[in-house]
Order: structure tokens, then sequence, then C-alpha cells
């Protein structure tokens, strides 16, 4: 009989969580494995491109901007209305698809202001005799605090049968975000990082470029904003400039930072041949995201990193900073961006080489053979 999966994953700005997601999820079908994929947060182009994954749409909540507070597709406040829609959808996709193991994306790490539809879809899960997985990326953001480290550990090891942590302890160690993490070893496994499949380059993409991208989040416009300032000081205007402005931008907005772009410069939305892109690009600028960071490390690419750092988020910031220390990058904190750092920065790497890291990035390949392993397929 063919094993059956549910996974449950929330994106609230970028689609970075999505993304991974839906890489594992292919993974298992490969694997001969039948994959239903809910998700919470708005409907994305990246949904349509699942092979072989019968997604569940819960009606979309997402992160009104860098504070986190929680609306609907509207910008409406969630409402005990909208969470018991979505926790009831949870089950019946739950009751329906009657999985041989649930995997919850960041849970119980992250994502805790949807414990109101978790906690009940792991409940189910555990009356049912499903395996229970968290699926998490290398560093998620936990508040430093021991009580709440307490509960992860009393939640992980009452209630999970594996941690995945999507990550290479060669260059991030778990017990970075998470110091107790020797107490849940023995749920504990790493996978690698789930890169992005190798895709054929025909050679068409352009060479020699300053790439600025801010991934699919909502959160990198004054990355943007400064980028082309920079460009407008003088910043290697010698070179051709492209900028990869977001799938999430309105198009008035597009429309505004093409019309006022210098000349030499490209603005598009966002390029399916970015891995391409990054292997020939000059420099390469971007906030330091999990794909977007994998993506270059495997282009070797000369990079400058601006990680994303509002409110409590530290995750961008720690990656940054770890590629910074073994030269793979030059880092502009948030709080120093400005277009003469941010010039300076992309000079700095401009002029030095790029510094190969050896990463293990087999992390869906492996995600999927630990979940099959767990229900005896």
């Amino acid at each position: 009989m063919t094993g059956r999966v549910l996974f449950h994953v929330q994106y609230l700005l970028g689609i970075g969580h999505l993304q991974r997601s839906l890489r594992i999820a292919e993974a298992l079908i490969e694997r001969g494995l039948s994959v239903t994929l809910v998700q919470g947060g708005p409907l994305v182009p990246e949904l349509g491109r699942a092979r072989g994954v019968d997604v569940v749409q819960l009606p979309p909540i997402r992160a009104r901007d860098a504070t986190f507070a929680l609306v609907d597709e509207l910008g409406n406040p969630v409402d005990d209305d909208l969470r018991g829609a979505r926790r009831n959808r949870i089950l019946a996709a739950f009751a329906e698809s009657r999985p041989d193991a649930v995997v919850i994306e960041g849970y119980p790490f992250a994502r805790r202001a949807f414990r109101f539809e978790l906690d009940p879809l792991i409940a189910a899960a555990r009356a049912a005799g499903s395996r229970v997985v968290c699926s998490v990326r290398d560093l998620p953001t936990v508040r430093d605090d021991p009580a709440r480290h307490r509960d992860i550990v009393a939640r992980v090891l009452a209630e999970f049968d594996a941690v995945l942590v999507h990550g290479d302890p060669r260059l991030i160690p778990f017990d970075v975000p998470f110091p107790p993490a020797t107490q849940i070893a023995d749920r504990f496994v790493y996978t690698g990082y789930v890169g992005d499949p190798a895709q054929p380059d025909p050679g068409l993409a352009p060479s020699g470029e300053v790439l600025v991208s801010v991934g699919g989040g909502a959160a990198g416009q004054a990355l943007l904003a400064t980028a082309l300032e920079a460009r407008r000081q003088g910043c290697l205007a010698d070179r051709p400039w492209r900028v990869l402005a977001g799938a999430t931008l309105t198009d008035a907005a597009l429309a505004v930072i093409r019309r006022e772009a210098p000349s030499g410069v490209v603005v598009e939305r966002f390029r399916s041949d970015f891995p391409a892109l990054l292997r020939r690009c000059h420099v390469s600028v971007s906030q330091a995201g999990y794909n977007t960071v994998l993506d270059i490390i495997a282009a070797r690419a000369r990079a400058v990193l601006v990680p994303f750092s509002a409110e409590r988020e530290t995750e961008q910031l720690v990656r940054a900073e770890h590629l910074a220390r073994l030269g793979a990058a030059e880092l502009v904190r948030e709080s120093e961006l400005a277009p003469a750092s941010l010039a300076a920065a992309i000079e700095r790497a401009a002029a030095g080489d790029a510094v190969p890291l050896v990463v293990d990035m087999g992390g869906a390949a492996r995600s999927a053979a630990e979940i099959a392993r767990l229900i005896g397929k």
C-alpha cells in the first residue's frame, strides 16, 4: 500500500517556507508516497507547479508587515471565525487523507501563533497512530527564554517522532538557535539543506551583471531603493545591473521602480533562471533568506548580504554573520544600510574572489527517506 503524508506549512512574508516544503513533498512523491500539502498563506503560482502534490488551500493568513501582526487576505485582523474555519478544514483534510505521517513545518520552534489549528491536528494524528514530524530550517527564530525552551523540549519529547533539521552542522549547528538541542537528540536528524534541484543551463543567461534580488518576500523594498540609489551615485556604473523586485510587489510599485531606474538597469519581478544568473553575475546583492543563500553558495557567487532583521527576527542576520566570518560574503546590517555603505560592500565583493563552501544540499531526498523510514515504506 502507498504511504500517505499530510504536510502543513504556513508562510507569512516570504515564500521560502513554502518552497522548501514543496521540494520535500515532491521528493516524497518520487519515492512513491502520496502527499497532501495543507497551505495557510496566500495563494502563489508555485502551488500550481507542485508535481503530483494534492494542495489544500486554507483561508489565507499573512503578516501585515515586518511586525508579523496576523491578518486575513483583506488585511483584517484574524478572528475566531477564521481560526475555526481553518481548524475545521485541516481536520477534514486529515480525515480524508488518513495519513501515515503528519509533517508540520516549523512548529513547535516557530509558528506558535497557529497553535489553535496545529494542536488539534497533532492530537488527531496521535489518536490515529500517525507519526508526527517537525520540519524546521537551520535557524528558526526562537525567543531566548529558558521557559520557552523547556516547553519546546517537552512538546517534542511528548508529541513528535522526529525533528528534521534542514541544515548542515558544518555550517551552522542547531544549538546556535536552540541551545537545548542535545535534550532532543533521540528525535533529531540533520537532513542537509533543502536546495533547489540543479536545472539544465542552456547558457543563455547574461553575464557580468550586478544582480540585486529580494526573493519572494515583502520586506526587501529598503534594499531595492538603496541599491538603486547606490547605482545612481556611480557604484559599478560600468557594469549592467539587474534588479529582481519580487513576486509580491504591486504592479504600480514595479512600474514606478522601472520608470525611475537609472539607464543600464533592468528591472524585473523574478527570473526562473535565477541560479544561472547567479553563476554568471559579477556580484549578487540580496537578503539572507534560506533559499537565496543556498543558491548563492551553489553558484559560488561573490555576494553582499543585507539580512532582514526587523522586530525579533534573527535568522537572516545569524546566517549572514556566519557566511561573513567564513569570507563567503560581505555583510551590511539593516541598521547600517545606506547608499554609501552598500556601495562600499559591493565594491569590496567585486574586488575579491568567491570563497567556495562545502555544504550538504541533499535535504529534500534525505527528508523524504527519513519520513518513509518512520512509516515503514
